[in-house]
């Protein structure tokens, strides 16, 4: 965090000139510029200039003189906004294409014209392999000739290893050298921009303090895919209702003392959202998973799991103690040779004898991938080995279909076709927990034998109110269009940074209608440079490497909201291809569209 090198009063007119905001990123007056008196002025400057971090000097990030910096009003990436509730940005004149599958050739064949995932050049792969070990050889050597700061217990004289070595090697020696570049706390409501609380270390990661500074940059870290995550608007204004009327939790379970028609109200919105008979609600969306998985199958269960699915997933099913079997991401072929293959063969353990069920599980949106699965054709390979079909749309409801209704909207197939959809609220809506929807019979299973239901703490009423109010306006039950502007102005702002991201050279993985962008960077000490880099450039972007990712597909992941405008993107693509430039992340080798792209 901080700032670029030269003077910190030119640097900040050439970034944030004349922009003081409130705690939701937007300015007093409403247009998002003000005026601050020279005093004011003096503490802002003071705020956002702290050098929290050591820049990744690059060949572009020179002190710019005064004659170097652009007037403010032709690159300061705050543009004149029409307040609108939730920070929505308003469109421009003309109506936006809808997040929607075309339909005009087979599934297939549109899902490999619209997704990428080009190969790595192979003297890049060696370079990240090299480049890893090289880390890993090094963190030996200091291993071996310095004592870790980290604390040590006492009293432990016989007892076996807690935690495993590798893992606290892992730790301690090549994740410490760019930990700066994850648990970055912020003071703010993640909109479309956000604050960073500055913070420095001393000892090389081992500690960090807090500096007692901000920086403010752009969100393109965060799931707020519609927007509703603001501290001004109607849900804020229903949420902070809510809270003060019925309090901030109910502190049971549903099953005792944590039920009532708030409660009751969201689980029937949920159920008339999606279109099937029932739905059930939960506080958490990682335990809608985890807690919900083991309640559905057991040891004579075959699940047939997407590799890319998300760690909540794999450890509801290992909680389960049913057979999992893997197939490739996305791969159909795949898919029904696992499926032929089980169904075949049945329980080895038990003698061949067939499966008591089989599921498929997969995601809607891939959160580390930015791909869409291919739902009709899942469907039809449900459909012919008569297996159960979960869907976890924690990414793509809300961000996916004309309506936001996620994939099964997207591909405009009947959501009674899968028979357990699932997700969360932590993203589109703004909120917090998870929900399950299907058949009346599978909600009423659920209500009895469901860990989450029966154990653990109900939503709070604030919470529960923001699912509520974003729900109901993104269905267009409060009475404006507000909800589908936003889904328009996602899917715009979405087609427009991939197909630019793609002029520029850059490896994007993904389907190109999918709000999650994974940028290619490969090496994991390009990692730590682009996103510290990236924060002096007032841009705040989220890393993903090992073991999140394969080692040498390291990635920059950017999360898009119908919150920022084309100002907004056009600041941080023009960022992104200055730092691709200097860091040479520019691997792609497919030709490049030489046509402007059309916001």
């Amino acid at each position: 965090m901080g700032n670029f090198d030269g003077d910190s009063e030119t640097v900040f007119e050439h970034n944030y000139a004349q922009s003081t905001t409130n705690e939701n990123g937007k300015a007093p007056n409403g247009n998002g510029v003000a005026h601050p008196s020279p005093p004011e002025k003096q503490e802002l400057l003071r705020k956002f200039s702290a050098p929290a971090y050591t820049e990744i000097r690059t060949r572009r990030c020179q002190p710019k003189t005064a004659n170097d910096v652009q007037s403010p009003s032709s690159i300061n990436y705050h543009p004149e906004k029409k307040s609108i509730p939730n920070g929505h940005a308003s469109l421009l004149d003309q109506e936006s294409k809808p997040n929607q599958a075309e339909g005009k050739s087979s599934p297939e064949l549109e899902h490999f014209q619209k997704t990428s995932f080009e190969e790595v050049p192979l003297h890049t792969a060696c370079l990240t392999y090299l480049g890893f070990y090289l880390l890993m050889i090094l963190g030996y050597i200091n291993q071996l000739l310095f004592v870790p700061k980290v604390a040590t217990e006492k009293g432990r004289d016989g007892y076996v290893a807690l935690y495993d070595a590798f893992e606290s090697f892992y730790s301690r020696y090549v994740y410490r050298r760019i930990k700066d570049c994850w648990n970055r706390p912020i003071c703010s409501v993640p909109g479309d921009e956000l604050t960073l609380k500055d913070r420095v270390t001393d000892d090389y990661g081992w500690s960090f303090k807090f500096t007692g500074t901000e920086t403010r940059c752009l969100n393109l870290g965060s799931y707020n895919y519609l927007g509703f995550a603001a501290a001004t608007g109607q849900c804020a204004d229903d949420s902070e209702e809510s809270a003060r009327n019925s309090g901030l939790a109910y502190c049971s379970s549903r099953c005792e003392l944590g039920d009532n028609e708030q409660l009751q109200e969201l689980e029937a919105l949920t159920a008339r959202y999606f279109g099937v008979e029932d739905a059930i609600v939960f506080g958490m969306g990682f335990a809608t998973n985890a807690l919900n998985l083991p309640s559905l199958l057991g040891p004579n269960s075959l699940v047939i799991s997407d590799e890319k699915n998300h760690a909540s997933i794999i450890l509801g099913l290992r909680l389960s103690g049913a057979t999992t079997k893997v197939f490739k991401h996305n791969n159909m072929q795949d898919l029904e040779r696992v499926l032929r293959q089980g169904v075949c063969y049945g329980n080895p353990k038990k003698g061949g004898q067939p499966w008591d069920k089989v599921m498929i599980c997969v995601e809607g949106i891939f959160s580390m991938e930015g791909s869409i699965v291919r739902l009709p054709e899942v469907i039809a390979l449900k459909k012919k080995y008569k297996a159960y079909l979960y869907l976890d749309e924690a990414h793509s409801v809300g961000a996916m279909g004309s309506r936001g209704r996620g994939v099964t909207d997207y591909f405009n197939v009947d959501p009674k076709d899968v028979d357990i959809l699932m997700g969360t609220f932590t993203k589109s809506f703004g909120s917090a927990g998870g929900y399950l929807a299907g058949s009346k019979k599978l909600i009423d299973f659920l209500r009895t034998n469901s860990h989450a239901h029966c154990y653990a703490a109900s939503i709070s009423p604030p919470i529960a109110q923001q699912i509520l109010t974003s729900m109901k306006t993104i269905m267009g039950e409060d009475g404006t269009d507000t909800g589908r502007k936003k889904i328009h102005q996602l899917a715009r702002n979405t087609r427009y940074f991939r197909r630019r991201l793609a002029q520029l050279g850059v490896i994007t993985y993904g389907h190109e209608d999918s709000p999650v962008v994974p940028m290619l960077v490969y090496l994991f000490s390009k990692i730590g440079a682009v996103v510290r880099t990236l924060t002096t450039r007032h841009i705040a972007a989220v890393g993903a490497g090992f073991p999140a990712t394969p080692i040498m597909e390291g990635r920059i992941r950017f999360c898009l909201s119908a919150a920022h405008t084309k100002e907004q993107l056009d600041f941080a693509l023009e960022a992104i291809d200055e730092i691709a430039d200097d860091l040479g992340l520019k691997y792609s080798r497919k030709l490049r569209d030489p046509n402007p792209v059309i916001y």
